[in-house]
């Protein structure tokens, strides 16, 4: 990633679009290489510009957020999901086929910068609070004894860190929790997705969370 981070905005509504695009082009940070009506728009876009950072709609005509994202996957995208709803299963199914979050389309202007930072750097966009939403709007799936066995095959100082990341936490701030550098917080972060066969910090949280399921 450059000095700039390179976004592409991806999403059926024209002044969602252009709404997105005003608030990133704000940011002497960032820049918008491209934008999208539609998935498979989305995927040829995101596959000329090589963005470091994607704001992908779920819904969208032709190919949906979802099938796209699955298109982009072996591309190593980061992708943020942008949803009008916070308890919607197809937000849960997109982090699982590796997204790195996702915003509510009335997400302050702010907290969308700061999202698409912590983005762009590796980390998550999603509170713990709605982790627990989603996973509770899923009926009949029962994930917990999975995930705590996932979660059992941590160390005690890798599991402080995957609860910690649980907690939406950045890597300063779970350095500052539990005593280590940064540096070290990002060697244990790569372990524990490795354990856990996570390709994502925001899959990592929803293993947390969904081992508190009864």
């Amino acid at each position: 990633m450059g000095t700039v981070i390179r976004v592409v905005v991806a999403d059926d509504d024209a002044l969602v679009r252009s709404g997105l695009s005003m608030v990133l082009g704000g940011d002497p940070g960032i820049e918008v290489v491209g934008e999208a009506a539609d998935g498979a728009q989305a995927v040829r876009v995101v596959r000329a510009e090589r963005p470091d950072v994607v704001l992908m709609d779920i819904r969208m005509p032709r190919m949906d957020g979802l099938a796209a994202l699955e298109q982009l996957q072996p591309d190593n995208a980061r992708v943020i999901v942008l949803t009008t709803f916070d308890t919607d299963e197809h937000v849960l199914r997109a982090l699982r086929l590796g997204a790195h979050g996702f915003l509510l389309k009335d997400t302050p202007p702010l907290a969308i910068l700061d999202a698409v930072r912590r983005v762009a750097t590796g980390e998550q966009t999603l509170s713990p609070s709605v982790v627990r939403q989603l996973i509770s709007h899923v009926a009949g799936e029962d994930r917990g004894e999975a995930a705590r066995r996932a979660l059992a095959t941590l160390t005690p100082r890798e599991r402080d860190v995957a609860d910690a990341v649980a907690e939406g936490r950045s890597n300063a701030e779970i350095s500052a929790a539990v005593h280590m550098s940064v540096a070290t917080v990002k060697t244990y972060v790569s372990r524990i997705l490795a354990k856990l066969g996570c390709t994502n910090r925001v899959q990592v949280a929803i293993l947390v969370h969904e081992s508190r399921q009864a």
